[in-house]
């Protein structure tokens, strides 16, 4: 057997399992008569590197993934990444720049080629990472979603969605993107309270409300509106006012001349206009404002686009034309100031909507794009989820969910860019298309359509599609669902567990939902574990911005991949935020020091083979056998409990129980009961049953620690013993929970509560370790068994003899553990005892009159579950007997 190191050393046991594990295939599946487990990966972006999100989100995934393999199923985990059209772009573009070389100045084709060269050299970056955190991902089966194959799946369902009249190509109001030069959709859009200005702004009334060029009235009279947006104004085209609102009634059906461009508008009256924002007039800008977009279309108004696709003013803004919007703004108030026509300023607070891509602020514009139509297929993927068919976890999402599809908009596919699946809808000279797959097809179907054979061109669409709109088929195409219909995807789909933030719900997991039904009649995942947002200990969210985002590789070199897995998981419930602080990868750390030194301190024991129950001690022999019987008892209690968190996706409490199960109960306990005593500074031998009992149950703990620490247990693994070559932790089965010993159980909780009152005594009298003590034991009846517990009561609390008695002993520190009194003979303070004693009466009152208010509720025992409810009452009657005993060791005094 190898030598043990002195301390564990994670770095190069790291790269030598996981390399291990590759060559071994133990990652790979292929469908076979087990059942199946299968993950399929949130495709992080091709231009990513690994965050703290990203921890979170596969250290999950690999802790589900690992266990599933554990137990005896044929674990899936499909890897991949995403092909993410504006990251991307914008890294080629940044690239280029680098080089002295535009966009502008670059055909479509040659911008493809820099890009394909690009994700080339580092695409793969962030997959790397993965492996180094220890994700067991089939990377035999790892995709992109611009793939061949992938690719032609994308095209397919557009060309089958558009037949079906799900996809239409429309002019609408979208949200526009001018740093990234593209529409966004609703999803990618994020608000943000904004301190700006309200600006109010005089518009005079025209005398001659039929002429085209209209005078301004004799009296000056004006109506005021208040805007946040005044380099908007070139493009208003009318002022509503509410019908209803009497200070205007005389202006219905007169012009107002729009300021800055002297062109007159029509004064009209909607029902919409809020009465009480500003001065209750509303400036019309059909083609920069959702809602003037709506009032427009309902009074047949023109649009006017002031802005171009980079935020500068358009020529028809007629004013400050090329300049950037926000320079506008302060040019046109500094204009109207001029003109005196800026009546005042006042400070403002108001959400602003910003691109969740660049923290652009988002401009809303009228744009000819290519939408799909949400209502017409979205309604299984919201059965789904109120039946229960697919889980989301925390329930707590379901109700945004619902109200999410309740209230679905069209979704906007096109987005103004090179890098993605581009658009297949073809195009003759007139702007007339169709849409095919191919351009031969297109050909076909436009000569059919036309009644015509003359054409031999058309012209494809430039624009690709939104990156999601492909994305959203990832748990179908990952298994050639589209092209292989009888293949692979009937034994992995649906996949199982789908981990994700929650922050894309809507993006892809409502929209996966949608393409699952439709194209496969089927959910495409039964559970949904949303993770929370990984904040700093201030509550902030990490970003690059803030600095507050540590390097996660950083992180795993300095606490080893298994401490930082720990340290995650450990502040990680379920769809809450969890407030990261280093000082839990520290913990993380430490606890696989815990078990390296907990393996050390076990093989260095001298085994003797020849005695099979303890050893010449008959106590030891008999401590020996109750610690084994006590530990195998906890182990399968524990091992129920950790199931149990499992199948409720409470992965963080899974890992504290588990955590608890070895530190506590093993090494701080299990250990100390068996381990071989010293004697004239010599250890002494261990029988042979009690170590082979122990090296069982410490892999059975490493079997359960292996999710969470899948490097440490499998180097510990092979050091424990000889193994087969593939006789690895990771493909070892999961532990079988048995019946617990209650009885045994039971009677080690009270021995353990004494053991910590002896040594409570020594630490407050200041006595120390090393000096030998007495114990009595004030009882009629054994009934916690202290008489079998004798050689560990000597052995952990160094007592150097147990009495048993039916009275009260003199001058001797007194406690009480499951109603039965313990006396340590001592040379005692009275008044100082008599204070302790005092203070322990009035805490146990207090517990127990709080114990007593909770019982006299009534709708407290009514609703309350049978097992809580006698947990209560046993409550209730233990501190009613420790009042008792108290209360007679006072009085004694």
């Amino acid at each position: 057997m190898a030598e043990i190191s002195k301390t564990y050393s994670p770095k190069e046991v790291e790269s030598k399992w996981y390399s291990y594990w590759m060559e071994k295939k133990f990652f790979h599946s292929v469908p076979d008569k087990r059942e199946p487990y299968t993950i399929v990966i949130p495709p992080p972006n091709v231009t990513g590197v690994l965050h703290m999100g990203h921890m979170l989100n596969n250290t999950l995934q690999d802790v589900l993934i690992r266990r599933a393999r554990m137990l005896g199923r044929n674990a899936c985990w499909v890897p991949g990444t995403d092909h993410a059209s504006i990251a991307t772009e914008a890294k080629v573009v940044a690239m280029l720049r680098e080089k002295g070389i535009k966009k502008s100045d670059l055909q479509r084709e040659e911008f493809l080629k820099h890009a394909w060269e690009w994700k080339e050299k580092y695409g793969g970056i962030i997959l790397e990472q993965l492996k180094k955190l220890g994700a067991s991902c089939d990377w035999e089966r790892t995709r992109f979603t611009m793939d061949e194959k992938y690719y032609r799946d994308v095209i397919n369902v557009f060309v089958d969605l558009h037949q079906k009249g799900c996809i239409y190509r429309g002019l609408r109001m979208v949200n526009w993107d001018p740093v990234a030069k593209t529409a966004v959709s609703d999803e990618e859009v994020f608000f943000k309270q904004v301190n700006t200005q309200l600006v109010y702004v005089k518009y005079k009334v025209a005398v001659d409300s039929h002429s085209e060029s209209p005078s301004f009235g004799g009296v000056g009279e004006a109506v005021i509106i208040a805007t946040t947006r005044p380099e908007t104004i070139m493009g208003d085209v009318a002022v509503a006012v509410h019908p209803d609102d009497e200070r205007y009634k005389h202006l219905h059906g007169k012009k107002v001349i729009v300021p800055l461009v002297n062109r007159a508008v029509p004064i009209i009256t909607d029902e919409s206009v809020d009465k009480e924002f500003g001065t209750g007039c509303l400036k019309i800008t059909p083609a920069h404002d959702k809602t003037d977009y709506e009032i427009g279309k309902r009074h047949n108004l023109p649009s006017i686009d002031i802005l171009n696709e980079d935020g500068t003013i358009s020529e028809a803004g007629k004013v400050f034309v090329g300049l950037d919007r926000i320079v506008a703004r302060k040019k046109a108030i500094q204009q109207l100031q001029e003109e005196g026509l800026l009546v005042k300023m006042e400070d403002y607070s108001h959400q602003v909507a910003l691109s969740e891509r660049t923290d652009a602020v988002i401009e809303p514009r009228l744009s000819m794009q290519w939408f799909m139509d949400m209502k017409k297929i979205s309604k299984p993927a919201l059965d789904a989820v109120l039946n229960g068919e697919v889980k989301l976890i925390p329930e707590k999402f379901i109700n945004t969910y619902k109200h999410w599809i309740e209230n679905i908009h069209d979704w906007c596919l096109s987005r103004q860019l090179w890098w993605g699946h581009r658009i297949p809808a073809w195009y003759d000279e007139e702007g007339n298309y169709v849409v095919a797959k191919t351009h031969d097809e297109a050909l076909k179907l436009y000569s059919i359509k036309h009644q015509t054979s003359t054409i031999n061109h058309l012209r494809q669409d430039e624009d690709v599609l939104d990156t999601w709109a492909s994305s959203w088929l990832w748990p179908i195409s990952v298994f050639d669902g589209f092209e292989k219909p009888n293949g692979e995807i009937n034994y992995y789909y649906p996949t199982n567990d789908l981990v994700t933030a929650p922050e894309i719900l809507f993006f892809w997991v409502a929209r996966m939902l949608i393409a699952g039904y439709e194209y496969k009649k089927e959910k495409p995942f039964r559970n949904v574990y949303l993770t929370g947002i990984v904040r700093d200990k201030q509550g902030r969210k990490m970003s690059k911005s803030l600095g507050n985002s540590p390097d996660p590789i950083e992180l795993m070199e300095k606490y080893s991949t298994d401490g930082v897995r720990v340290g995650m998981l450990l502040c990680s419930p379920a769809g809450n935020d969890l407030l990261f602080d280093e000082s839990y990868c520290e913990q993380g750390r430490n606890f696989a020091n815990k078990i390296w030194n907990a393996f050390r301190l076990m093989k260095g024991w001298n085994v003797d083979e020849t005695s099979q129950v303890g050893i010449s001690n008959p106590d030891q022999q008999s401590s020996n056998a109750l610690a084994i019987d006590w530990f195998n008892a906890k182990f399968n209690e524990q091992l129920e409990i950790i199931n149990d968190l499992y199948s409720k996706y409470r992965i963080s409490e899974a890992l504290m129980a588990t955590y608890k199960l070895v530190w506590d109960d093993f090494c701080a306990w299990y250990l100390e009961m068996i381990k071989p005593d010293f004697i004239d500074g010599k250890s002494q031998p261990i029988d042979s049953y009690t170590y082979n009992s122990t090296i069982e149950f410490f892999e059975d703990l490493l079997k359960i620690l292996h999710p969470f620490m899948p490097f440490i247990t499998e180097e510990i693994w092979h050091l424990i013993g000889e193994r087969e070559e593939k006789e690895c932790v990771i493909i070892s089965n999961w532990p079988k929970s048995k019946k617990a010993d209650e009885k045994i159980r039971k009677q080690m909780s009270a021995f353990m509560e004494s053991v910590i009152a002896v040594r409570a005594v020594r630490n407050e009298k200041n006595i120390s370790p090393k000096e030998p003590l007495e114990l009595f034991i004030r009882t009629d009846k054994d009934l916690h068994g202290f008489k079998n517990l004798e050689g560990l009561l000597k052995k952990l609390c160094n007592i150097s003899a147990v009495h048993y008695t039916n009275k009260k002993i003199e001058n001797a520190t007194s406690f009480i553990v499951s109603n039965i009194e313990f006396y340590i003979p001592l040379k005692i303070n009275i008044a100082e005892e008599k204070e302790r004693l005092s203070k322990e009466l009035d805490y146990n009152k207090g517990f127990l009159q709080s114990v007593q208010k909770k019982l006299a509720n009534e709708k407290f025992v009514q609703n309350a579950k049978s097992e809580v409810l006698e947990l209560e009452k046993k409550k209730q009657a233990d501190a009613e007997a420790k009042i008792k005993a108290l209360e007679e060791q006072l009085k004694s005094m």
